[in-house]
């Protein structure tokens, strides 16, 4: 660092020509590039040049209580305030690619400028765009509107989060709670189509780069959206009550043979205790979703217990289509806020396959008869 701090003294009046046009006007009147520490306290000071002897290599500022006090740059003497700082690291490091977020394009543009005054190439850039909170507001430390790696290595996978990371990368995304369950869902579908796919196909698959070619082969019977809607139907509180429905849902399906789907029973289950479970809310069905429920309950009565996935959704279809609904969409809709206390969730013909016909029989009729499922 010694010789490229040497460099940006020798270069001072090119490097604050730069850095002074970014100031406000009260800043320029007092802005240098270095930041001494106080010889008495040790203390970073942001104070104004007195004076500067370039083959020396000292510079002079005033301490806290007004002395005066010469040191070399070098030695860990001082520091480079931010705009210099960067350009001082790629050069005395010799970096040669760097990556940066959007918002620092500007800031970017500057220390380049720099390093090409102290007499090298920039390194080579690639600008992200921003991760943005629900709102669609930049994250902030300071506001505490993120998402943390470790927040989400509680609730998904560390695959999950890499294939965030990976998708998309010059497009501003949303990074908050809800956008876990999609994205660990996402995963499981790139996973599962990779194994069917020729080589060239298979190398745009984002999960080639997520498991840098050796991806693993899953048997998930039950998706994570729909694990969450199981735990919300059924309030479950551990694998057990959960293995109770997949394994009559899937025959034979056990956490010994299938210990994927036995970690995401751990996710699905703290994901909904810390986010679903106090977001729950329950309403009165109108009269129209009444008639419609009423029409679904009779439907599902008239159904083999062992009703696949597909013969539910076709009769869960024709229920919706019973009623002057202006889109089936708000049939289901309806569906989710009145029997699980939510406005969203996956196909609700395998939420019932799974759940059970007779328990999502009562579920409905608890609801028509004004109890709440909760």
């Amino acid at each position: 660092m010694d010789a490229t701090l040497l460099k940006i003294l020798r270069n001072y009046e090119k490097v604050i020509n730069v850095v002074l046009p970014t100031l406000g006007e009260e800043r320029r009147k007092t802005y240098c590039p270095f930041l001494p520490l106080s010889p008495k306290t040790g203390a970073v000071l942001q104070v104004p040049l007195e004076e500067m002897d370039a083959d020396a290599g000292t510079v002079t500022f005033r301490d806290a209580d007004g002395a005066l006090f010469t040191v070399p740059v070098t030695g860990g003497h001082v520091k480079c305030q931010w705009k210099v700082d960067w350009a001082m690291r790629w050069d005395a490091l010799d970096v040669d690619y760097e990556m940066a977020g959007k918002d620092l394009i500007d800031s970017v543009k500057l220390s380049s400028a720099i390093r090409r005054i102290l007499g090298s190439r920039p390194p080579e850039g690639f600008n992200y765009e921003l991760f943005l909170d629900e709102k669609g507001e930049k994250i902030s430390k300071s506001k505490g509107n993120g998402l943390t790696i470790e927040e989400w290595l509680a609730y998904a996978s560390p695959e999950s989060l890499s294939l965030y990371m990976f998708q998309a990368p010059r497009k501003a995304k949303k990074l908050y709670f809800d956008v876990i369950p999609k994205t660990v869902d996402e995963y499981y579908s790139f996973v599962e189509k990779f194994h069917g796919e020729d080589a060239e196909a298979q190398l745009k698959n984002p999960a080639w780069h997520v498991h840098l070619g050796d991806v693993p082969q899953f048997n998930l019977p039950v998706s994570f959206s729909l694990l969450l809607n199981l735990v919300s139907a059924s309030h479950a509180h551990d694998k057990a009550a959960l293995w109770g429905f997949v394994s009559r849902y899937a025959p034979g399906a056990s956490a010994q043979s299938h210990p994927e789907l036995d970690r995401l029973m751990g996710y699905a289950l703290r994901y909904y205790k810390d986010f679903v479970a106090p977001t729950k809310s329950f309403r009165a069905p109108t009269d129209m979703e009444r008639a419609a429920l009423c029409d679904l309950l009779e439907r599902l009565d008239r159904l083999p217990l062992d009703a696949d996935a597909q013969t539910i959704q076709t009769e869960v279809y024709e229920s919706g289509k019973s009623q002057p609904f202006d889109t089936l969409r708000d049939w289901f809709k309806a569906l989710y806020e009145t029997l699980l206390g939510q406005s969203q969730g996956p196909r609700f013909g395998g939420f019932v396959a799974l759940y059970g016909l007779e328990n999502t029989k009562t579920l409905i009729a608890d609801v028509l008869a004004g109890k709440s499922p909760s």
